[in-house]
């Protein structure tokens, strides 16, 4: 008996000491793949001057350098060369480890011997130069900092990506040029963790990209060649611009949403309706929305008590977790706004609102999206002067079954001419109160119109659901009050112009095939008069087209 025991005792050490050594086995057997990046210096050589290389890459062992200029190649780790051409190479480095192998490419220009030297760039202390793992570009990382991007103005150019980690500022007094063509990525991170760029009052940012060269604010996992969908948001925060223009709400300064409250840079508003903060076009912003506290994202794109001296066209918000735009006061004019596949509203205004907006593509994804347009007065007091009453032409608008074209609340004013909304389950409703001002108050005295527009697949097509008034529990009007205002704002879809129809709008083709009937003259010298409705004149190219992740989205 004793022996049988002795024989199963070692057994099971025998067992025991096999699976140890496979555990240990397996865990010989994890090894990470490898990722080539380099530096090198000068960042412009002249011929005949040599060019040290560093070698940065991670989990690799052995190492191959070529190029296109063909006299340059080597396996050293971090070789050197004198190029003795002038113009750009393509220096290639492949780095191979256990773990496979991986390439990374960088283009250096080499200047003539005759070449003025070009001046050494010295950024901030709180930059730091490396590689972009997604694109293997070389990349400058700009870090949250009391001095905002620097102590004095800066460019950001169009040769490096530039990845904010945090809440980057544009302090009052600094500009920062951003040149066409150049990307900024956002470090992943939720909360105090959260990374965006903000525009602070006084700030400004010079961002003038082109339909060729746009500029774009991703994420830093995207690769720029599709690797990341319309469904995937909140990897980073987004775009904020804060400015001095006037706010309805007490005390006329608020602290934007999406920046802990400690943070005074985060303040917006004031009295300087014609406050500039900059231009911004052809930019295109994605993947944003991250979330920083319970049911609180950041908006694509965020205006703060933004004024009417900030140029603002061609800005695309695409994938977005919140809302894609959104207005909170100011008076800041937009032309060329897209909106596509963002998890919440897409044109969102508050706390008197009262810019204009013509020329905006409003694209939901079908199963995600909430309102088309969620339009508040004010908010602490609802009733605040000024009144939130923007105008916006020309604006294409594609909803989903489970969305809601327009909400009007809050004492909202607000127009829209000469618009398209197509595929929407639920229409346009305006809130009205039992006492005391609202937004059916705002349409009774005539700062609430819908004009000249053409509804496509909303709300069954039926009028009598595509434009209601809404109540809030405990605020009701009386039952008489009630049919009284739904008869008026009834009466008024065919009254103003609007018509159901098809202009031959469908979700694989924005552009109109007819333009739709009689359209609005608009009275403001900013707005460009059209006999069209919708965003796109009949049978055009769409405008989104060569700068935008839209062009992709939309068939």
């Amino acid at each position: 008996m004793k022996l049988q025991n002795f024989f199963q005792l070692a057994f099971t050490f025998l067992f025991a000491a096999l699976v140890l050594v496979s555990c240990k086995d397996d865990e010989d057997d994890t090894t990470k793949a490898p990722v080539a990046a380099f530096t090198f210096s000068p960042s412009s050589p002249r011929v005949g001057e040599t060019v040290t290389f560093s070698n940065t890459s991670t989990d690799a062992e052995t190492f191959v350098w070529s190029a296109t200029d063909a006299a340059f190649s080597s396996t050293e780790a971090n070789p050197t060369f004198a190029f003795t051409t002038e113009g750009d190479v393509q220096v290639t480095l492949t780095a191979s480890g256990d773990g496979g192998s991986n390439a990374v490419t960088q283009t250096i220009t080499v200047l003539g011997e005759d070449a003025p030297i070009p001046p050494v760039v010295t950024y901030p202390s709180n930059y730091t130069e490396g590689t972009d793992a997604a694109t293997s570009r070389a990349s400058v990382i700009v870090a949250s900092d009391a001095n905002g991007v620097g102590e004095n103005d800066i460019t950001w150019t169009n040769d490096k990506v530039w990845v904010l980690d945090g809440f980057v500022f544009v302090n009052d007094g600094q500009t920062l040029t951003i040149e066409a063509g150049t990307v900024i990525k956002g470090k992943s991170g939720q909360g105090e963790n959260a990374s965006a760029l903000v525009v602070a009052r006084g700030g400004k940012v010079i961002a003038e990209g082109t339909a060729t060269e746009g500029i774009v604010f991703t994420a830093e996992a995207d690769d720029l060649n599709g690797n990341l969908g319309a469904d995937e948001n909140g990897l980073w925060g987004g775009l904020i611009i804060l400015g001095k223009s006037g706010l309805n709400s007490t005390p006329g300064e608020s602290a934007i949403e999406g920046i802990p409250t400690t943070e005074s840079r985060g303040l917006y508003g004031g009295s300087d309706d014609s406050d500039n903060s900059g231009v911004y076009r052809y930019i295109s912003v994605r993947h944003g929305g991250t979330l920083i506290g319970a049911g609180n994202e950041i908006n694509g794109v965020t205006f703060g008590g933004v004024g009417s001296g900030t140029i603002v066209e061609h800005i695309e918000v695409y994938a977005n977790q919140d809302d894609g735009f959104e207005w909170f006061g100011g008076t800041v004019n937009s032309k060329y706004l897209i909106a596509t596949a963002c998890g919440d509203d897409a044109f969102d205004y508050d706390e008197g609102y009262r810019g204009n907006v013509q020329f905006g593509l409003i694209y939901q994804r079908e199963d995600a999206g909430d309102r088309g347009g969620e339009h508040d007065g004010g908010t602490d007091p609802e009733d605040g002067t000024p009144y939130a009453l923007p105008q916006f032409y020309n604006i294409t608008s594609i909803g989903n079954p489970s969305s809601r074209t327009i909400t009007f609340r809050d004492n909202a004013g607000g127009e829209y001419h000469n618009s398209v909304f197509a595929n929407y389950s639920k229409g346009v409703d305006i809130e009205f109160l039992a006492s005391g001002e609202s937004s059916y108050k705002r349409f009774q005295a005539g700062d609430l119109k819908l004009m000249n527009n053409t509804f496509v697949e909303v709300a069954g097509n039926d009028a009598a659901v595509m434009f209601t008034v809404a109540t809030v529990e405990g605020k009701e009007p009386t039952d008489a009050e009630l049919a009284e205002a739904e008869a008026e704002v009834l009466a008024s879809f065919e009254a103003n112009g609007n018509a159901v129809g098809s202009l031959g709008i469908t979700r694989s083709n924005v552009v109109p095939t007819e333009a739709g009937g009689e359209t609005s003259t608009p009275s403001n010298s900013f707005f460009t008069t059209t006999d069209y409705r919708g965003a796109f004149a009949v049978g055009s190219t769409p405008w989104y087209t060569g700068w935008t992740a839209t062009e992709a989205f939309v068939q």
